[in-house]
């Protein structure tokens, strides 16, 4: 098997020679003209589009529908890192391939780590779950921004302002669906565990989840799907959710074992496609808000929220 090491000096080589290695980065959806910012994960790219508006290139890594926990680092990332002015990384396991990307792109861009500066929750990487660290992310981004390009910072802080403003009224929309939502119906059950952050802003409880962990690359045992099984008829939670990204065919038999019904695929590790409900971060949160409390409530609770 090629190891990891191989591969990114095989980046390094595919950056020099551009011609030899495949297609350009075109697919990173760069925008704007000015200094060029490089994101790692989709929700980090739609926040830093937020901010940038028409000012800043914005470059986003992985595209939508991508599981990050299993990304592997491709030539056209180390040449779209070369002239970045400031690249955000997510930070935990999502995006730890980032490091040797940069130093064998050379680049001497400012990086910005999120998971430093929002707040964390026992080593769980899925930070953006709460809407109040997005507050945070996109306060830190517009000042990364402002700091390459001094002379638009009004531009940015105007830009992240009106974004701040429509994600406040999304966490607030959010908590006041659920409280339409007795405490003890809104139990949680999912195929992966990344949805830690949503589930305590909005005192939800997680009941199981069908790979252990936080990451998509651990498995299950029979025994440990099998408790699973017994503890969902026994808290008689209604519907499993599976999320965009990753196989659903455990979470579909753990499903079927336990007499539950197979919820609409959330958006969890990843944001969706252009044109999906979860395209944008502000539409992951609206899609996946919607889906669970129907869940929760056989269908009773239909949930007004913000565009």
């Amino acid at each position: 098997m090629i190891g990891p090491r191989w591969c990114i000096a095989a980046l390094a080589i595919c950056a020099a020679l551009p011609a030899a290695c495949g297609p350009g980065d075109d697919s990173l959806g760069a925008s704007g003209s000015g200094p060029t910012v490089v994101a790692t994960t989709t929700q980090l790219g739609d926040l830093a589009r937020q901010v940038a508006g028409t000012r800043a290139a914005v470059r986003q890594i992985l595209e939508p529908n991508t599981d990050p926990h299993d990304y592997e680092p491709r030539p056209s990332d180390v040449r779209s890192l070369t002239d970045a002015k400031v690249v955000l990384r997510s930070g935990g396991d999502l995006d730890a391939w980032l490091s040797d990307v940069l130093d064998n792109a050379g680049s001497h861009a400012a990086t910005l780590t999120l998971s430093d500066a929002v707040r964390t929750r026992r080593g769980d990487p899925h930070w953006w779950q709460d809407p109040r660290n997005a507050v945070i992310a996109v306060e830190k981004i517009r000042d990364a921004l402002a700091g390459a390009e001094p002379a638009a910072r009004t531009d940015y802080t105007a830009n992240a302002n009106a974004y701040l403003a429509r994600l406040r009224a999304m966490d607030r929309a959010i908590s006041a669906c659920f409280e339409r939502i007795p405490r003890p119906e809104r139990k949680l059950v999912t195929d992966h565990d990344a949805l830690g952050y949503y589930a305590a802003r909005y005192a939800i409880r997680i009941v199981g989840v069908a790979i252990p962990g936080l990451s998509t690359q651990a498995q299950a045992s029979a025994g440990e799907v099998a408790r699973l099984v017994r503890t969902i008829r026994a808290q008689r939670v209604t519907t499993i959710f599976t999320q965009g990204s990753a196989n659903s065919r455990l979470a579909r038999a753990i499903a079927r074992d336990a007499g539950a019904e197979l919820g609409p695929a959330l958006y969890a590790d990843t944001l969706g496609p252009t044109r999906s409900p979860g395209a944008t971060y502000l539409g992951a949160l609206r899609a996946n808000t919607r889906a669970l409390a129907a869940g929760f409530s056989n269908g009773r609770v239909r949930c007004e929220l913000p565009a």
